[in-house]
């Protein structure tokens, strides 16, 4: 049975991994901030402590143990060679506050990654601050705010959001001051023209808009939505969530967006989880530029490299100038697959999504006919009603088969939904395993669904119960 590493703690037990203190800190920290009394840490030896982190690692599930279709979350492999640039020492070991002479690579670096993700979306100006996806969100609606009232536009006050966005536009618009405006989509998955022609007026603010959506389809009808809001005297936003699709292939600035953020863990392959650091840059066209936050890297005539501070900006987003490191893997990643190879990976994001859509639309339902873009969405509404075996038990039993479930009961407007992005990077057997798993899991669901309200039966936890786990959380050992 699995323990706590303070479980496995045992007084007097000692390892030398750490070294004797190297310096007196009491030289350099006030006494006054100074602790009292040690800290609480668990008492092992060496051989505890690496016998306990590889237990968790084997409990474990990521792209470099299997398959892990995450939909709308391009959970892709990360090449090691970002990681390799990422540790050199002259990026990892400095500090935000040294003289600019001494960080001149860094500046470049950001300055080089502005320029390409500007050109990559079809922006003219690039911020790298924000720290997340969601906060670049938050900050591409706080420009738009800027923007509005600098031109005493202040009834413009709402932003449209169409029912299949990701759940943190909506909550973006209000934390930005705005109210929301849901407009409904087709039989088609598309925006629905007239009911957006409706929605826009004098107090439209902007139109917040993913494209590929979340059910997996690029709306072909998105040079005449961003032309409605404009033509209303909106802006519009490009959420970059599923950019990973088109990357190199179309350009959000093409389409009539004036703002995009980025998700670089999506789409430049920057890791993705575990609680960060991320990183959500924010591209705008040149009107908006006066208003970007923090400092932008940029050359100076002599070849030198410094900061361009906005005249109107909106004040920092984050600390500094963002999750520098992050840029450093993206950057690395651009630059090897250039131009061509970044069309080649969206290209096989979508091959490789309607190829396993296409082995399982014999038995499962497709939300939306046709061809997909980068995911699926699949609806077991039909499936639950014949068998009793819901998308969470499907969900559950892909686990028993060495898989990440896909996205669970999103988008909202698919009932009994699951999400599907294999992304570019898994290769046709991989795919060809498991279409044969789903099918499986279908059949059993047909012949057996039993079986599959008790699963997961092979992994280290069973069956959880989720809504006991959210009401009543155990938040600390001994709870």
């Amino acid at each position: 049975m699995s323990m706590l590493i303070f479980e496995r703690s045992s007084a007097g037990r000692r390892l030398s991994i750490l070294p004797e203190k190297p310096v007196e800190i009491e030289q350099y920290i006030p006494s006054e901030c100074l602790r009292r009394q040690d800290l609480d840490l668990p008492q092992l030896s060496e051989n505890d402590i690496s016998r306990h982190y590889t237990e968790l690692a084997k409990r474990s599930h990521g792209v470099n143990d299997g398959f892990y279709p995450l939909g709308s979350c391009t959970m892709k492999y990360n090449p090691k060679l970002n990681e390799a640039m990422a540790v050199l020492p002259g990026f990892c070991d400095i500090h935000p506050l040294q003289p600019l002479a001494s960080i001149q690579g860094c500046l470049q670096v950001m300055a080089e990654a502005q320029k390409y993700l500007a050109e990559i979306t079809g922006m003219d100006a690039v911020t790298l601050q924000p720290g997340a996806g969601a906060h670049g969100e938050f900050t591409g609606l706080l420009l738009i705010k800027a923007y509005l009232h600098s031109q005493g536009q202040l009834a413009r006050n709402k932003i449209i959001v169409p029912d299949s966005a990701h759940g943190t536009n909506p909550a973006s618009a209000t934390m930005a001051g705005f109210s929301v405006i849901n407009v409904p989509s087709d039989e088609e998955g598309y925006v629905d023209l007239d009911l957006l022609q409706a929605a826009v007026g004098d107090d439209t603010a902007a139109l917040m808009l993913t494209n590929p959506n979340t059910l997996g389809r690029f709306d072909k009808n998105i040079l005449q939505i961003t032309k409605i809001v404009h033509d209303a005297g909106g802006l519009c936003y490009y959420d970059g969530a599923n950019l990973n699709a088109v990357v190199g292939l179309v350009r959000p600035g093409d389409m009539g967006f004036d703002v995009v953020h980025l998700n670089l863990h999506k789409t430049f392959s920057t890791p993705h989880g575990g609680g960060g650091p991320g990183s959500g840059p924010v591209g705008c066209k040149s009107f908006l530029a006066p208003f970007l936050p923090g400092r932008l890297a940029m050359e100076e005539e002599d070849g030198t490299y410094g900061w361009l501070l906005p005249e109107q900006s909106i004040g920092d987003v984050k600390a500094f100038y963002g999750n520098f490191l992050v840029a450093v893997k993206a950057l690395s990643y651009i630059l090897t697959l250039g131009a061509d190879g970044l069309a080649a990976a969206a290209s096989q994001s979508v091959l490789n999504a309607n190829y396993l859509m296409k082995q399982l639309s014999a038995s499962y339902d497709m939300a939306c006919d046709g061809l997909c873009m980068h995911e699926f969405v699949m609806s077991l509404e039909k499936l639950k009603q014949q068998t009793g075996v819901s998308a969470m038990d499907v969900a559950k039993a892909l686990l028993d088969y060495q898989m990440h479930p896909p996205t669970m009961y999103f988008p909202l407007i698919v009932h009994e939904a699951l999400m599907v992005e294999p992304t570019e990077t898994e290769s046709k057997e991989t795919l060809d395993q498991a279409a044969q798993a789903y099918l499986e899991i279908y059949r059993r669901a047909c012949s057996d669904p039993e079986s599959l309200h008790k699963a997961p039966q092979t992994t280290p936890v069973g069956r959880v119960d989720e809504v006991g786990a959210a009401r009543n959380p155990r938040l600390k050992f001994g709870d």
